[in-house]
């Protein structure tokens, strides 16, 4: 079967990100090293309780500030968390060339501070997109199968029909298990030869 639907990565497809902006920022309200935030705020179930929704922004804050020792707002620290991300110039660019041919989605592990900052700076591009599929919404991350099946609901076609793109290998492995087309983003000139090989059509910018 062709492939009906593609399913975009977020973070380090559509738009990069660098978390090292939020330590920095932090560093100035804490007596603790980034590498101690980085192994209280991710060592532990915190991201991912954030990110599939049981917990809320003020709680993740409130943990955050507890954790970390940080002696500033709530505020702040929410600015600093989520202001991390610009854009994937190539990739943005090709989404409305696809957009014409193919139905398109989002689907990103995320939480509601990223995804308020990245759906206000990217919404020129995020316009082409059906559907935002949003991990902290939907209740699962990939790679989960619920995440995929929440996907092909939205797609309306079949497992086969549909192509998914991410950076991390083991999503995109949890794509293809279940029944899904898949590529590991590396470069955009790997991805273009890759979708090509798939024959998708209008990769090329016209004009």
């Amino acid at each position: 079967m062709a492939i009906q639907t593609i399913v975009f990565d977020f973070g380090r497809v559509v738009g990069f990100f660098d978390h090292r902006l939020t330590w920095n920022r932090l560093a100035e309200h804490t007596d603790l090293a980034a590498a101690e935030m980085v192994a209280e705020l991710f060592g532990g179930t915190l991201e991912d309780d954030f990110e599939s929704g049981r917990i809320s922004a003020s709680e993740f804050l409130r943990k955050v500030r507890e954790t970390c020792r940080l002696r500033c707002s709530e505020e702040t620290i929410a600015s600093a968390w989520a202001d991390i991300f610009w854009p994937n110039e190539e990739v943005c660019a090709l989404l409305p060339r696809l957009k014409p041919r193919y139905r398109l989605l989002l689907g990103s592990n995320t939480n509601e501070l990223h995804a308020r900052q990245f759906c206000g700076q990217f919404a020129a591009w995020l316009r082409h997109f059906d559907h935002l599929v949003l991990s902290h919404e939907i209740g699962v991350r990939k790679p989960k199968a619920g995440f995929f099946e929440h996907c092909s609901r939205l797609a309306g076609c079949a497992p086969s029909e549909c192509l998914f793109i991410d950076d991390l290998a083991a999503n995109v492995a949890g794509a293809r298990a279940c029944g899904w087309h898949g590529i590991v983003y590396t470069s955009y000139p790997d991805l273009c030869a890759q979708l090509t090989a798939l024959g998708i059509e209008n990769l090329k910018m016209v004009g």
